[in-house]
């Protein structure tokens, strides 16, 4: 079975089957309240590469149930998870320290880019996805909201599992681009937005690149952080 069709599969199941938490294994439910409180508690994730950037911000550590959420939502198909998790960025993004709306009160969220590859094995970018959730959430709390997918990846880019700092900075290199006709005004301030920070190396590429479109990226919110943090 192909990874595409595997991944339909789980989507599918997933509409069929009793849900079931994706953290505990509790039935009824895709994320129960007790696992959500793995990402409810966002914190300030420091790495050499981050130092000079805008701050950078996981909802949780990545393990226990967020770990296991993560992984189901990005590698196992369940789709259905981007809404969970896509309220609990919402529900802390307002409040973390140098995160804004721009001047009209529009919060502007820029998803990481996928590999192509890797987004036609998940069934779509889920980043993207993320983003859509989050921007939805907010705008049902009274805070308008936009998504901006305006980074890609060039060809070339490989799977950064398993690589480390100095590796991952090769991988990258000059292979994030921006999208034309995608951008916001600048001197828009954006929120950069990921699903796990291992080394920083991403966040750090993609918010030189939007920096240099002119936009102010204010910070950057991931789900979860490794164990470096």
């Amino acid at each position: 079975m192909t990874a595409v069709a595997s991944s339909s599969l789980s989507a599918l199941l997933d509409l069929v089957l009793p849900a079931h938490c994706a953290g505990c294994g509790t039935p009824g439910t895709l994320w129960c309240a007790c696992c959500a409180s793995y990402l409810a508690r966002p914190e300030a994730v420091a790495r050499p590469l981050l130092a000079h950037g805008p701050p950078v911000y996981a909802l949780g550590a990545h393990r226990g149930p967020a770990r296991a959420a993560v992984l189901a939502y990005k590698e196992r198909g369940r789709r259905g998870l981007a809404r969970p998790l896509g309220r609990s960025l919402a529900g802390v993004l307002p409040r973390l320290p140098g995160a804004r709306a721009g001047p009209d009160g529009t919060w502007w969220l820029v998803p990481v880019p996928s590999r192509r590859a890797a987004a036609r094995a998940r069934g779509g970018d889920h980043v993207l996805r993320l983003a859509r959730r989050c921007a939805a959430e907010l705008a049902a709390a009274g805070r308008p909201a936009a998504v901006a997918p305006v980074l890609r990846l060039e060809p070339g880019v490989s799977d950064s599992v398993g690589l480390g700092r100095v590796a991952r900075v090769a991988n990258l290199a000059g292979r994030v681009r921006l999208r034309a006709g995608r951008l916001p005004p600048a001197g828009t301030p954006v929120v950069l937005l990921d699903d796990v920070v291992t080394t920083g190396t991403t966040l750090a590429v993609c918010s030189g690149v939007l920096a240099t479109a002119g936009l102010v990226v204010c910070a950057a919110v991931v789900l979860t952080a490794t164990g470096r943090r």
